[in-house]
């Protein structure tokens, strides 16, 4: 059962990947070779679509073989944790084992109820902006949503691939449009004899010009989200901190939004490349709003205060690809009694848990 899924996941792939070969042999056969008569318009033609198709290839293999990221070792349960949370009720009990397991991670969001993400499927506490895909059965870092056109989960590891599959994709159906245009017309008006090209010539546009449509809102829709820091599923339903919701919690401004998908040296954009910032597991924050819990110090200072009602993170800097993108270098214990201002992460108060559904 399970391989026939498998064997089903694969269709839309392979559709594309025919329709792909099919729009080959539509353009460079029968539309550059046999249809224009213009040496120059040919090798400028062929040169300028096989550039793009070579670059829609690449970032659509990249997207569809390119593995999801998972949680490293340090979220999931110990042989003996795991033990003690099949003994042990649901209740207070059962959430003090988690709140042992979790002390020391560099988490932030919360359930909706206020408690820490804990996937049951996988047994490991989620790290910020991690999800459980009911598809791959995994939780994937910075999930993005599951891509049945590429039969993979788009997420932290190939989400630069997948806006750069969208790119390429967009404007390879814009060339093949416009480009196609004129014979389009004239094979439309019967300015040209009928031929074998006429079929493919026509509906080369057709295809060409209804997926360009379908594509310029999708990558558009994508652009905003990379603008703002946010994921689709973060877009529908915005990130919960331990002060509560906040859909900007993750945004740094565009410059370090760009940055944060597309890496800092620009020379690597437009390439299928991984050049994205950081690890998958931790991200910078800059929350609008104070927790309520957090008790204010001054800014700048670190607080040390450690005991059962409030526990701090450690005194550990973000990764050196993240840190830098912070307006100021703050550790993860450093508060600060501007609520505008940015901020790697906040104290980790008297946390509830309880299993996410």
């Amino acid at each position: 059962r399970r391989r026939c899924r498998r064997v089903l996941y694969w269709i839309p792939v392979v559709f594309i990947t025919l329709l792909l070969g099919w729009s080959y042999y539509a353009y460079a056969i029968q539309l550059c070779i046999v249809s224009m008569e213009n040496t120059g318009e040919q090798v400028v033609c062929l040169m300028a679509y096989h550039l793009l198709f070579g670059m829609f290839v690449w970032s659509y293999w990249k997207t569809i073989f390119t593995l999801p990221m998972n949680p490293s070792k340090e979220f999931h349960l110990s042989y003996a944790e795991k033990e003690l949370l099949e003994r042990e009720p649901r209740g207070e009990a059962h959430q003090e084992v988690l709140r042992r397991a979790a002390k020391d991670l560099p988490i932030y969001t919360r359930t909706m109820s206020g408690a820490i993400r804990y996937c049951d499927r996988c047994q490991l506490i989620k790290p910020d902006r991690c999800h459980h895909c009911s598809v791959c059965d995994k939780c994937i870092l910075k999930m993005d949503h599951h891509c049945p056109w590429v039969n993979n989960c788009v997420g932290f590891s190939n989400y630069k691939f997948f806006l750069l599959f969208l790119a390429y994709s967009l404007l390879y159906c814009l060339f093949i449009a416009a480009t196609d245009l004129q014979y389009f017309i004239k094979f439309w008006t019967n300015g040209l004899p009928d031929t074998q090209a006429k079929f493919h010539i026509m509906f080369l546009f057709f295809a060409a010009a209804m997926f360009s449509v379908s594509l310029s809102s999708l990558f558009g829709y994508h652009c905003w989200l990379v603008s703002k820091n946010k994921s689709t599923l973060e877009a529908f339903r915005s990130p919960v901190f331990r002060h509560g919701t906040d859909k900007n919690g993750f945004s740094l401004g565009f410059s370090k939004n760009m940055r944060q998908v597309f890496g800092d040296e620009k020379k690597y954009w437009l390439l299928p490349i991984f050049s994205s910032l950081g690890d998958g597991c931790s991200f910078p924050t800059c929350l609008v709003n104070q927790d309520p819990e957090q008790p204010s110090t001054p800014a700048g200072l670190s607080s040390t205060a450690k005991n059962s009602e409030n526990h701090q993170f450690p005194a550990k800097p973000l990764r050196e690809s993240q840190s830098h993108l912070l307006t100021d270098s703050q550790s993860w214990t450093e508060s600060s009694t501007n609520p505008g201002k940015c901020k790697a992460g906040m104290s980790n108060p008297a946390l509830t848990m309880e299993n996410e559904t």
